[in-house]
């Protein structure tokens, strides 16, 4: 090759290295909502805005651009969680290909709409964005009655997840999906929605999906992997107000209230988890509608009757107008596991001079319920029509004749290391199942189904778990589980483990016995009698930092006069206390 040639070559290949240098995204550094305004007039798929540390008050951001599936615009802090927005702060997210990670809304208040918008203004909304490792904390008005969401989700095919959504007081769904004339396909997930406190009306639920008025499209929504704590707002935790959406693999932790298939039909209710603590109204699953699936399910302790019950089907309402109750028809609930509830399954509840169409066609298969408060099953109206199939009732009297084809028999559950129900060995659940209904292939760990299926949600199985209930631990952003704000009463993290003594001591009936951590992990707090035997295990749980309080009652282990001695184990600290029962 001539030098000449080379040089042109070599002329060649600094153009292309130049060409595409420009064609390299950008990170461009923001400190205001007007710099952001202002950044978005030159923003290009792939760039990035980045807004510095700090307090940002009173800031209406719009991020509003069009990034590609390739190459997506990024709206992120500058350090995950430092970027604090408060006082009338909010976020409008507008466009096509975006996402936005890493914000903290925290101690203020939204003039007008929701905190953050998938949209901005009626007609510009959002297509495949994404919100996560984001948290909106006490984000509330003085007036508790003016209604605003923390979350809205417009358009279609956006996703939430892994944030922490606390301390909303006021009026107004946390997170709601609202349709449009196509369905959304929104995800959903791995979101921790915490600390909810009971407001006294209705229209305080923690997710809705749709509303009365387009009840009957479909949103093809799912909601998966998410952890509830705590949200007691209403009788809704979750409010289904549509058709064809998907709640599987979320976690239910001391909520009061249940999730419900208000409105809408051909949803799929699975693997949820539902630790209802004996909270009040306390529940699991309520069923209106058509041709809903609820399987797998495990419901622990709910003490809710009626339509807070463990399963309930509801009656329906002749010719429903869409803002009341449609009739249950042709409902599955199969392979679910419901212990130690006050009212586990509830047929026909809120039947009165209106709802008077009790369920029709439906079928309850291969379902434990295992309980000692009476009766099992409530049947305020009798179903029409209804399959019983290779169900298992126990404990106390079941409140009907046994049906063919169903158990009367003690289903030998032991809770496990997790602190779950599952099989024993010699249970006479397994490969009892009615077979009709093998469609259902994996059980609430995941595990496969095998042989004849077992009866419940646990399939007994040598195989690893790969579906456990989520918690603190893996749900909402990282950078929460290290602030303080991730406990309910805000106080600051611990700086070492200890086990206090028991207040008071000696005591009969109750006492209390407080705990601190300043390390997360798994906690295990254990009763013994003087002989060494295990009676009781009090928690164990996954643990955030943080000081804890347990109340101890002579009448939940039918505890004597005597000594015991109560022990924590955290896997980095180990301790036992002496106590007295005295009667």
């Amino acid at each position: 090759m001539t030098l000449k040639n080379s040089m042109k070559f070599l002329y060649l290949i600094i153009l292309i290295i130049l060409a595409f240098s420009d064609l390299e995204a950008k990170k461009i550094f923001v400190s205001s909502a007007q710099q952001i305004s202002s950044a978005l007039s030159t923003i290009q798929p792939g760039d990035t805005l980045v807004m510095t540390k700090g307090i940002w008050n009173n800031q209406q951001i719009v991020f509003q651009a069009n990034g590609t599936l390739s190459n997506k615009i990024y709206l992120i802090a500058e350090k995950d969680g430092e970027v604090i927005l408060t006082g009338t702060s909010t976020l409008r997210i507008a466009g096509n290909y975006l996402e936005v990670s890493g914000l903290y809304f925290k101690d203020g208040y939204s003039p007008s709409g929701a905190v953050i918008e998938f949209r901005n203004g009626s007609s510009l909304l959002s297509n495949y964005c994404r919100l996560t490792n984001t948290a909106i904390v006490n984000y509330n008005p003085a007036d508790k009655k003016k209604d605003y969401k923390w979350i809205s989700l417009y358009g279609t095919n956006n996703r939430v997840d892994h944030c922490y959504l606390k301390g909303k007081d006021h009026i107004g769904t946390t997170l709601v999906v609202w349709l449009g004339s196509t369905p959304n396909y929104h995800l959903i997930d791995n979101n921790y929605f915490a600390f909810r406190p009971a407001y006294p009306e209705n229209g305080a639920e923690t997710i809705r999906i749709g509303d009365s008025s387009t009840s009957l499209q479909d949103s093809y929504t799912t909601v998966e992997y998410n952890y509830f704590e705590q949200c007691n707002g209403e009788t809704e935790i979750i409010s289904n107000k549509s058709c064809e959406n998907i709640y599987r693999f979320n976690t239910f932790k001391d909520c009061e209230g249940t999730l419900t298939l208000r409105h809408g039909n051909r949803c799929t209710v699975e693997n949820n988890f539902f630790f209802c603590g004996n909270k009040p109204n306390s529940g699991g699953i309520r069923i209106i509608g058509e041709d809903h699936k609820v399987f797998n399910n495990y419901i622990e302790n709910s003490s809710g009757t009626s339509l807070k019950s463990g399963i309930t089907l509801m009656n329906g309402v002749p010719d429903s107008p869409l803002n009341r109750y449609f009739q249950v028809k042709r409902a599955i609930v199969a392979f679910n596991t419901v212990v130690n509830s006050r009212a586990s399954l509830v047929i026909g509840a809120g039947k009165d001079s209106e709802l008077t169409l009790p369920p029709l066609d439906c079928i309850i298969a291969n379902n434990i319920f295992y309980s000692t408060q009476s009766p099992i099953v409530t049947l305020t109206d009798n179903p029409v029509n209804m399959t019983w199939a290779g169900n298992i009732f126990y404990g106390t009297s079941i409140g009907m004749s046994l049906p063919n084809d169903n158990l009367n028999i003690n289903p030998l559950l032991s809770k496990s290391a997790d602190n779950i129900y599952r099989l024993l060995p010699t249970s006479p659940a397994i490969n009892s199942s009615n077979t009709n209904y093998k469609y259902v292939t994996k059980d609430f760990d995941g595990q496969n189904r095998i042989d004849a299926n077992d009866i419940g949600a646990d399939e007994y199985s040598t195989e690893d778990i790969k579906v456990r209930p989520v918690g603190p631990h893996n749900t909402g952003p990282e950078f929460i589980r290290l602030l303080s704000s991730v406990k309910p009463d805000g106080d600051p993290v611990p700086d070492r483990f200890a086990l206090e003594q028991n207040y008071p001591n000696p005591f009969n009936p109750e006492t209390t016995i407080n705990f601190s951590i300043f390390k997360a992990g798994q906690v295990q707090l254990r009763i013994y009698d003087v002989l060494g035997k295990e009676i009781a295990l009090l928690v164990d749980e996954y643990k955030v930092p943080g000081a804890y309080s347990i109340r101890l009652s002579t009448d939940d282990f039918k505890l004597t006069s005597g000594v015991f001695f109560y022990k924590i184990n955290t896997g980095n600290y180990s301790q036992t206390k002496k106590m007295i029962v005295l009667k």
